[in-house]
C-alpha cells in the first residue's frame, strides 16, 4: 500500500481526446465538455465529447482488432503477459495516477494511493493469471462421437463505468475482458474521464494492440446510448444506477446483447450486543463514510441491538465529528468533496427530507464551507423504515441508525428493500453470524468487517442490485461463449 506524507502537486493533464484504434482524435462533431475539480469548482480541462460517429469508429477498430488483428491470434499466455505489463506500468505511475484521480473525482489522495490503485493493480494481475487457464471439456455422450466444448470470447464489449471509483472500475471491467480475448469500447463517466484516458495510454505502452481498448468520453444518452444500441457491440457491462440499467435493457433488446449490471444498494449493517463494539463502530464509520459515502455497497442502514444502541451512537457520533474534511490532495484529509454540484444538491435534499420526516440529526447535516462540493458527515437516529432516507440510495455521507430487538425482526427489516448488494453482521456468536449470512438477501455478506474486497471474491447483487458478478473466476463467464463441437468417429 502506498501513502503520501506531503501535499501532492496537481498532475499535468495530457489525455483529453477520444482513444480509437490506438490514436488520439477529437470527437467527430468537434464538441468538448468541461471536467470540473470538485474541491474548487474550477475547470480542469476540456475533454472530447464522443457521440454516435465516434462509437462507429471505435466499433470498427474493435471489430478489426478482434477478427483480423494480432489479438485474436495471440497465444493466451502472451495475452496474460501484456495484462501484467499494464499492471506494472500502473504501479510505476501510482502516485501520479492517484493524484489525477483525486483531482478529477475529489477523493482523498491517500485513499486513491492506498486503496483504489493497489486494488486495481491486483485485479489486473489476477486476471492476467487466468488468461491461459480458460478451457473447455470433453463430454461422454451416447454413440460413437467425440464431443468437446470451447470457451470463446464473446467479441466486442461495451463497458460503461461510474464516477465513484474510475480507476478501479476500469480495472474490474478490463481485467476479465482482456483475459478472455475480447476487445473493448469503454465510456467513462463524464464527471471523471481523466484516469481512464490515462490508463488507455498505459495500455498502449504495455503493448496491447491498437483497437483492443478504445475509450469514448461523453454523456450517457449520446455516447453511452450509441454503444448500447450499436449492432456491432456483442455485450454491455454497466456499473451505475438501476434506472439507467433499465434503459439499457430496453435499448439492448433489439440486438439481443449479453448484459451484466452492477448496480446500487441500501445495505444493512447489523450490530449485535455481543459484538466487539469498538470494532463495529469503526467498521460502521468506514463502511458508510469511505469515499464520501459514494459507494454502491455503503452500509447506510446501521441496525444496532437496542441494549447497546445509545452507547453505540454516542461513540459513533464522537468519531464522526473528528473526521477531517478538506483538500483531497492533502494527505491528512479523510473526506473530500462530493463528485459534483448535482450530487451535493441531491444529498442535501435527502438530509432536508430526513429532518422533515422526523428523524433526529445527531451530527452534520449541512454543506461544509462555501467552495467545493463538500457535505458534512451526517448521522441520523430515530429513523423509521419507511422514511426516504431509509429506503432510497442517497450515495453520500448520510448514515441512518436504527434499533432492533431480535433475530427474526432484524432479518425481515434487513431484507425490506428493493436492493440486495451487500450486508454485514457484527457478533461474537458464530451461530448468529451464519444465520444472518444465510438469510439476508445480498450478494456479499461481511462478518465482523466491512468493505473487505479481493479480486478473487465475486461481487454483485440480488434483486435491483444487478445481474451477474464482477471479480473472481465467475466474472470470466460474462465475457465467454460456450461452443459445443461434435465429431462423428465411425
Amino acid at each position: 500500500m502506498a501513502t503520501t506524507t506531503e501535499s501532492v502537486t496537481p498532475p499535468k493533464v495530457t489525455e483529453t481526446e477520444c482513444f480509437i484504434g490506438g490514436r488520439w482524435t477529437p470527437s467527430v462533431t468537434g464538441k468538448t465538455f468541461e471536467t470540473i475539480n470538485p474541491a474548487t469548482e474550477e475547470v480542469i480541462c476540456e475533454v472530447a465529447e464522443g457521440d454516435a460517429g465516434d462509437v462507429d469508429l471505435a466499433v470498427d477498430a474493435a471489430r478489426t482488432a478482434f477478427c483480423d488483428g494480432p489479438w485474436g491470434k495471440m497465444d493466451a499466455r502472451d495475452r496474460g503477459m501484456l495484462i501484467h505489463r499494464l499492471a506494472n506500468l500502473i504501479e510505476r505511475d501510482l502516485v501520479e495516477l492517484g493524484a489525477l484521480e483525486s483531482l478529477d473525482n475529489g477523493k482523498p489522495v491517500n485513499d486513491s494511493c492506498s486503496a483504489d490503485l493497489p486494488l486495481a493493480i491486483d485485479c489486473l494481475r489476477y486476471y492476467a493469471g487466468w488468461a491461459d487457464k480458460i478451457h473447455g471439456k470433453t463430454i461422454p455422450v451416447r454413440g460413437d462421437f467425440l464431443v468437446y466444448t470451447r470457451r470463446e470470447p464473446v467479441g466486442v464489449v461495451g463497458q460503461i463505468i461510474p464516477w465513484n471509483f474510475p480507476i478501479l472500475m476500469t480495472a474490474w471491467k478490463w481485467g476479465p475482458a482482456l483475459a478472455t480475448g475480447c476487445t473493448i469500447i469503454m465510456k467513462p463517466a463524464e464527471q471523471t474521464p481523466l484516469t481512464c484516458l490515462r490508463m488507455a495510454k498505459l495500455a498502449q505502452e504495455a503493448g496491447i494492440p491498437d483497437g483492443v481498448i478504445n475509450v469514448i468520453p461523453g454523456y450517457g444518452p449520446t455516447a453511452g446510448g450509441s454503444i448500447v444500441k450499436h449492432p456491432g457491440v456483442d455485450k454491455i457491462a454497466f456499473t451505475g444506477e438501476h434506472i439507467t440499467a433499465q434503459i439499457i435493457m430496453r435499448e439492448a433488446a433489439e440486438t439481443m446483447k449479453r448484459l451484466t449490471f452492477e448496480l446500487g444498494g441500501k445495505s444493512p449493517n447489523i450490530v449485535f450486543a455481543d459484538s466487539d463494539l469498538d470494532a463495529a463502530i469503526a467498521g460502521a464509520h468506514f463502511g458508510l463514510f469511505f469515499n464520501q459515502g459514494q459507494c454502491c455497497c455503503a452500509g447506510s442502514r446501521v441496525f444496532v441491538e437496542e441494549s447497546v444502541h445509545d452507547q453505540f451512537v454516542e461513540k459513533l457520533v464522537a468519531s464522526v465529528k473528528n473526521r477531517k474534511l478538506g483538500d483531497p490532495l492533502d494527505p491528512v484529509t479523510e473526506q473530500g468533496p462530493q463528485v459534483d454540484q448535482t450530487q451535493m444538491d441531491k444529498i442535501l435534499s435527502y438530509i432536508d427530507l430526513g429532518n422533515e420526516q422526523g428523524a433526529h440529526c445527531a451530527t452534520g447535516g449541512k454543506r461544509f464551507g462555501d467552495r467545493g462540493y463538500f457535505v458534512e458527515p451526517t448521522v441520523f437516529t430515530e429513523v423509521q423504515d419507511e422514511m426516504k432516507i431509509s429506503t432510497d440510495e442517497i450515495f453520500g455521507p448520510v448514515m441512518s441508525v436504527f434499533k432492533f430487538k431480535d433475530m427474526d425482526e432484524i432479518i425481515e427489516r434487513a431484507n425490506k428493500t428493493m436492493y440486495g448488494l451487500a450486508a454485514a453482521v457484527w457478533t461474537q456468536d458464530v451461530n448468529k453470524a451464519h444465520h444472518v449470512a444465510n438469510n439476508v438477501r445480498a450478494g456479499t455478506v461481511w462478518v465482523n468487517c466491512y468493505d473487505a474486497f479481493d479480486a478473487a471474491a465475486p461481487f454483485g447483487g440480488f434483486k435491483m442490485s444487478g445481474i451477474g458478478r464482477e471479480l473472481g473466476e465467475v466474472a470470466l463467464d460474462n465475457y465467454l461463449e460456450d461452443k459445443t463441437v461434435t465429431v462423428a468417429l465411425s
